[in-house]
């Protein structure tokens, strides 16, 4: 028997799991606990087209979830130390001595 994930003639689902991730199935087969189809008893191209356009993001929610919150910690950490209070002017001008003369875009 063929690989029924590759029959360009199937009817296939496309099914989503708590983590965002989707997949392409054949609608014949039973979907998988943790699964639910978000696209019924369509045409193998035009899954892969609805996932194409739905699915941008490949990381798993968990691991979104997970930068999300160390970019958060980052962000507190340096409002604590003060870094995150200054503005953008002194923030220039503070850049700006640490640049060698000669090397900066003003000079």
């Amino acid at each position: 028997m063929a690989n029924p994930f590759e029959d360009e003639n199937g009817t296939y689902h496309v099914l989503i799991n708590e983590e965002g991730q989707h997949s392409l199935w054949p609608s014949f087969i039973e979907v998988p606990n943790g699964w639910t189809i978000i696209l019924k008893s369509a045409t193998r191209a035009a899954c892969l087209e609805f996932i194409e356009r739905n699915w941008t993001d490949m990381r798993p929610r968990s691991l979104i979830a997970a930068m999300d919150a160390q970019a958060d910690g980052q962000r507190s950490k340096a409002n604590q130390n003060g870094s995150g209070g200054a503005s953008s002017a002194q923030g220039s001008e503070e850049l700006s001595q640490n640049v060698a003369p000669g090397h900066r875009p003003h000079d």
